[in-house]
Parts: C-alpha cells; sequence; structure tokens
C-alpha cells in the first residue's frame, strides 16, 4: 500500500464532527475485538493451567509406566529378569517391582473401608519411581514401626486417615481377601486380619490417591496379597514422560508376550480426553466473542462507505482506481484488528500472570482439591489467538471493501 492511502485511511478512521457516530462505531469494534482476545487468553491459560496440575498430580503416586501381563490375574513371577530388561533401556530412569491388591481397613471401629494397598519399595532417594516420597503430611516412606507386636508399618492417604481418626502410632486392621481359611464350625471362609502402625500420612491433593490408598512395603504387600514371591508388574519412571507411550512401545518389543507396557497417559486417557474437549469447547466459545467483534467491524466500514460514497466518487475521478479504494478500507479493518488484537493480547497477559502468580482467584480446596485457579500460559496459545484474530479482522473488511471499489465516480459524488 502507498503512503497515500495510509492518509487517508488513518483519516477516515479519525472522528470529524459529522461522524462521530461512526468513529464510536469503531471505538465499539476495537474494544470486542480486545475483550474477546483477552478472554479467550485467559480461559486457554486456565484450562492449560488446570492439565497441568492435574497432570502433576497424577504422577505424584503414578509411575510413567507399567510393566504387567496379559490375562485376568495381575501376576508377575519372573520380575527379577524383566526388571533386568526394564533397567537396560537408556529411557529408563528408574524401575521396581510393585504390588497392587484391595483390602478392608478399620481402625477399630464399627466399620471398615474398601482400600487400595500398593506395595512398593521404602524410598531410595533420586532411584524412586515416584515422586510421594515428597507429599508426606506426617512420617515418611521407611515404614518404620515402633510397635513390635504389629505386622509390619503402612501409609495412609489424608482422607483416609482423617475419615478413620488415625495418626502415625496407631493401629489399624486390614482385612485381606488372600490367605482366607474354610472354618467348618460356620461353613464359612474366615479372612486373614492383619495389624499395621500407620508409619506416615501423604498428601498428593490428588481425591483417588488421598481418599483410598493405603501404602506398605513391597514383600509384605506380597504376603498380604497372597502372592508369594511374585509381584503385579514394575513400575517404570522415564526421562521425558511425554515420550512414555514411545518407551512402553519399545519395552513391549523387547520383553515379547506375555508382557505389555501401559503409559501414565494411556491409564488416565478418559480424563486427559475430557479436558482436552472442554478446552477446545471454550475456546470455539469465547472465538465467537471475536466473531462478534468481526461483524462490528463490517458495520464500522459498511457505514464508512456509506458516509464517505461523495469522497470516494471524487477521489475516484481524480484518477484512483478500484484496488486503491479496496485497500484504503481494508487497512481500516486491519487497523481495527491490529489494535484490538494488540490489546487484548497485552491485557489477556497480563491478566493470566496476574492470576497465576498472585492466586487472585481462590478455591475452596476441601471442593475442587487446589486452592487456587492455576494458570499455565504458553507462548504458542497466545501466537494462536492472535494469529486467528487478525485473519477474522482481515475476513471483515472483503465485503465493503469491495463495495467501496464497486462505486462508479458519477453516481458516487451526486449521492445525498
Amino acid at each position: 500500500m502507498s503512503a497515500v492511502e495510509w492518509w487517508i485511511a488513518g483519516r477516515y478512521l479519525r472522528s470529524r464532527r459529522a461522524s462521530r457516530f461512526v468513529s464510536l462505531i469503531t471505538l465499539i469494534a476495537v474494544s470486542g475485538v480486545a475483550l474477546g482476545v483477552m478472554a479467550l487468553i485467559v480461559v486457554i491459560g486456565v484450562m492449560s493451567g488446570l492439565q497441568k496440575d492435574l497432570r502433576e498430580k497424577i504422577l505424584i503416586a503414578n509411575p510413567h509406566l507399567r510393566v504387567l501381563t496379559y490375562g485376568e490375574g495381575l501376576r508377575m513371577d519372573a520380575w527379577p529378569k524383566v526388571l533386568a530388561t526394564v533397567r537396560q533401556d537408556p529411557n529408563v530412569v528408574a524401575a521396581a517391582p510393585f504390588v497392587l491388591s484391595e483390602g478392608m481397613l478399620s481402625a477399630g471401629h464399627d466399620y471398615a473401608e474398601g482400600v487400595a494397598v500398593i506395595g512398593t519399595e521404602p524410598d531410595t532417594g533420586h532411584a524412586a519411581v515416584t515422586a510421594l516420597a515428597r507429599s508426606f503430611v506426617s512420617g515418611d516412606l521407611r515404614f518404620a514401626t515402633r510397635d513390635s507386636g504389629v505386622d509390619g508399618g503402612v501409609v495412609l492417604g489424608e482422607r483416609v486417615a482423617q475419615r478413620l481418626s488415625v495418626f502415625p502410632g496407631s493401629v489399624v486392621t486390614l482385612i485381606s481377601p488372600a490367605g482366607s481359611k474354610f472354618n467348618p464350625a460356620i461353613g464359612a471362609y474366615v479372612p486373614r486380619y492383619w495389624r499395621f502402625e500407620v508409619t506416615g500420612i501423604f498428601e498428593t491433593g490428588m481425591y483417588e490417591y488421598d481418599n483410598s490408598y493405603v501404602v506398605m512395603p513391597r514383600e509384605l504387600a506380597q504376603r498380604f496379597a497372597g502372592l508369594g514371591s511374585a509381584v503385579t508388574g514394575i513400575e517404570v519412571r522415564v526421562r521425558d514422560p511425554w515420550r512414555a507411550a514411545a518407551v512402553a512401545r519399545q519395552l513391549e518389543d523387547k520383553l515379547g508376550y506375555p508382557y505389555r507396557a501401559l503409559d501414565w497417559t494411556a491409564q488416565n486417557s478418559q480424563l486427559f480426553s475430557a479436558l482436552k474437549l472442554e478446552k477446545l469447547a471454550m475456546a470455539v466459545i469465547l472465538l465467537l466473542i471475536v466473531l462478534v467483534a468481526a461483524f462490528n467491524i463490517v458495520s464500522t466500514l459498511t457505514m464508512t462507505v456509506g458516509d464517505r460514497t461523495k469522497e470516494i466518487g471524487i477521489l475516484r475521478a481524480m484518477g484512483m482506481t478500484a484496488g486503491q479504494v479496496r485497500r484504503i478500507f481494508v487497512a481500516q479493518g486491519v487497523v481495527v484488528g491490529v489494535v484490538g488484537t494488540a490489546v487484548g493480547a497485552v491485557g489477556g497477559v497480563l491478566i493470566a500472570a496476574a492470576v497465576g502468580t498472585y492466586h487472585l482467584i481462590a478455591l475452596d480446596p476441601t471442593v475442587y482439591f487446589i486452592d487456587h485457579l492455576p494458570v499455565d500460559l504458553a507462548p504458542v496459545d497466545v501466537v494462536t489467538v492472535i494469529l486467528a484474530s487478525l485473519a477474522i479482522a482481515a475476513l471483515a473488511t472483503v465485503y465493503p471493501s469491495s463495495q467501496a471499489a464497486k462505486l462508479e465516480p458519477v453516481e458516487a459524488i451526486r449521492h445525498e
């Protein structure tokens, strides 16, 4: 575009007494684009923050991937050989056997609760597979007991401990489905009762873990689940969590049948799919605000064409081509889109940063399991919003600029 075309476009955007209403509509269009972009950036940042926060909480007590066996029974007998093969993979940082079973937990009350019993290795620092050891409210993951009359030590999720009113040092009873013996006197199987000392309480912020997990040493869990020397599978931590699926396929190829590898994204696929769908839906809904602002741009330029019809006719009579007239009104719409997008982008980034840094939006942790609204604003998301907004603003100029270019000089000059 030439300097003359830009100068005329800028002059049309400036207010004058006879066209202040058009200028007000222009201001409204700019504000609409800015608000739409601002809302879109903030909401996308919040949705990404929720995804990131959830991902981090899932990986507190969940490994990057698990090596299991096919079949109904989760049992792995030759696990030392499998463990050695897994640890040879260069992508694997740590690996350890684990046991997964269920039981009924009681603290001497008239009721018992169903819990997930996890058997894991005591915390080994940098060689630990999960970050559970860093989430303790009290105690630790060493399972050190002071009561010699118990079967061993266990750590509980914070919500389980609260409901049962137990603390480190308390003794709880865990009923195992394995090891039941038939009692001919009553004609039924009697389950085995285990007595454990609570050696720690953890709080991950993840409802499933805090509400139902009971963790004990792996060897003790093997006896509790009746597995003997077998385990449920192998837990694995890899260098890059986002490559866990690829590493899982490599391990499956190395180990062969009957072994399979399940990464953390596959284990929680429904949850993450729901979050992605919700993020996409929110983005589409808020993008409608930008579309409404684009209609404001169309109406503004259309009114400008009507208000400047005689001037356009004079410009055409002086030798300005239809293409130059079209570019003048395209420039007007682009300026509105660029200014609105710039204001909205800066405002959205600042608001998102303030909400994430200063925790401006507080939440009830007993309901939402987080005490504030998290924000994680990726540069690619901001750039995508900006490009989409500019593209919509540019498309909004097509119709009014074409109408201006079609005006005949004589008819435009005669226009009243």
